[in-house]
């Protein structure tokens, strides 16, 4: 009588993966939400961190629902808090009056070392601080932010035209 569980029926662990697996989780507890490839093409990226998001109960439904934009968004240190700004988070539709506003500025958490190191880095002429990804990270929002360098236009070309030859050579070692 030491184990009172059915030798028939998976452990507990296993359909707790197995719900993870299809809810789009993968093995470590990373669900991701949006990517921001744009940013490596228009950015040279020195360094990513990660960071908290605070955000309310209507933009988490919709966030689980796989829809959000950061294209477009970036972080500024806004009287010693890091904000993100730009991130497109639709209006969930059945919230009604307790909706959020879909473009509103969103504090980050980030430890106030973190945040005076990424202002430091800011006031860098040239440099940015961009979203690079949106995830789950088992319940809670994770973004991704990364510091980087803005591209000239000859360099994003150099940076297609070294990417082609890296794909040629590998298509004729093939």
């Amino acid at each position: 009588m030491a184990s009172r569980r059915r030798r028939d029926r998976p452990a507990k662990k296993e359909i707790v993966a197995a719900k993870a697996d299809r809810q789009g989780y993968s093995k470590d507890g990373i669900k991701l939400v949006a990517n921001n490839k744009r940013a490596f093409h228009d950015y040279e990226i020195e360094g990513t961190t990660e960071a908290g998001v605070v955000l309310r109960g209507s933009e988490i439904k919709v966030l689980r629902a796989g829809k959000c934009v950061i294209s477009g968004a970036h972080i500024r240190v806004v009287r010693g808090q890091a904000v993100m700004f730009g991130v497109q988070i639709p209006e969930y539709p059945w919230a009604h009056q307790f909706n959020h506003e879909p473009a509103r500025e969103r504090k980050l958490l980030l430890h106030k070392r973190e945040i005076l190191k990424l202002e430091v880095e800011l006031r860098q002429k040239g440099s940015a601080c961009v979203v690079t990804k949106l995830y789950f990270k088992g319940a809670i929002v994770k973004v991704e932010i990364a510091v980087g360098i803005g591209k000239k236009l000859h360099d994003k070309r150099e940076t297609l035209k070294d990417r082609d030859a890296k794909r040629e050579i590998a298509r004729s070692i093939r």
